[in-house]
């Protein structure tokens, strides 16, 4: 970590000969977080860079002591839902609600006063999920290795020069890679229509065009890019633009056809022991320093109305969005969506 502020927690297993196991100190957590100061506990999938933006300076600005325990949404989710009956950890870091709709069980309802000045489409409507910043779907593509070749939305991806060169991930278990599937599935459908036939016939000809190679980890879909062992990749644009401004051989390309802005989100673990400095940190991260922060510095888009992008950044509005995306549908047919998908690429 670039600040010593952070505490990395360990994800720990428990010790032999009865030892007892390794986890957050909640011993002396504080239950009241009015006066200021206490513990909080956050579970983080979000990359280090936003980490770094948002944590110390919520120790600043509170004196609240923040532990991280840092890993992927999926295995994050499971210590929710393990430590259910006792849990350990005060806030989810990870996902948008389209991921952890099914698993809304696990949090608290809490809406943000600051909700009412984010951009509507990412206002908290569900009561369990605050969009607080987006990563939005991207390509990214060596630019040493593409040639001639023209890569500018998901058409260009059926190109036979491009067989066995795309990297994607699983869908059913990535979900940077099931937000790229949605995208695919509304750039691709019938009048956006992501369960049309067209959208699907294109889903299998991709899958057909990948050749047989799923990425099994997020991150190896842009090095693997990066490091010219595929042409382009499908993923998300804190980490292509992060490549592309350090002087990596790539670009990021916002498909021609459309992108989808997931309202990456905060929420509060039900029954969490510091819950009003869970609360704090909600409102903290949908503030508006916070937020115009978080757009200046980094390569991550605040979702509050009128905060601040860098320059380096792509205006949104030079961004195609699709008008019929539905953040709670998707949510809803989440598991449709992955089982149709699922059976395609055993067809295939």
């Amino acid at each position: 970590m670039k600040h010593s502020m952070i505490r990395a927690t360990a994800l720990c297993s428990v010790a032999l000969l009865g030892l007892t196991a390794c986890g957050p100190d909640t011993d002396n957590a504080s239950n009241d977080g009015t006066s200021g100061g206490g513990n909080l506990v956050i579970y983080t999938a979000r990359s280090e860079a936003l980490n770094n933006a948002v944590i110390p300076a919520f120790e600043e600005e509170t004196g609240i002591k923040v532990d991280l325990v840092t890993a992927g949404t999926g295995e994050l989710v499971q210590r929710v839902e393990s430590e259910g009956a006792n849990p350990l950890g005060d806030i989810l870091w990870a996902a948008d609600e389209t991921m952890l709709y099914g698993n809304r069980e696990l949090f608290e309802e809490y809406v943000s006063p600051e909700n009412e000045n984010m951009q509507e489409a990412f206002k908290n409507e569900s009561g369990y999920f605050s969009a607080a910043f987006a990563d939005p779907t991207v390509m990214i593509v060596n630019t040493d290795l593409k040639g001639d070749l023209e890569i500018n939305g998901f058409e260009d991806l059926l190109q036979p020069e491009l067989k066995g060169k795309i990297a994607f991930g699983d869908p059913v278990n990535s979900s940077s890679a099931f937000q790229c599937l949605m995208a695919m599935l509304y750039g691709m459908g019938t009048d956006e229509d992501p369960m049309s036939d067209a959208a699907w016939d294109y889903v299998a000809k991709l899958i057909d065009n990948l050749d047989g190679k799923i990425i099994n980890s997020s991150s190896q879909v842009y090095t693997g890019v990066a490091s010219g062992e595929y042409i382009v990749g499908l993923t998300w644009e804190d980490p292509a633009a992060n490549l592309a401004n350090d002087g990596a051989p790539v670009e990021v390309v916002f498909p021609e056809e459309g992108a989808i802005f997931p309202g990456e989100s905060v929420q509060i673990i039900k029954g969490a022991k510091n819950m009003d400095n869970a609360k704090k940190f909600v409102d903290f991260v949908l503030s508006q320093p916070i937020q115009d922060k978080v757009g200046q510095t980094t390569t991550i888009r605040p979702l509050r109305e009128g905060a601040k992008l860098a320059e380096y950044m792509v205006p949104q509005e030079d961004v195609k969005m699709f008008e019929t995306y539905d953040e709670a549908w998707v949510a809803q047919n989440k598991e449709e969506i992955s089982l149709k998908y699922q059976e395609l690429r055993s067809a295939n």
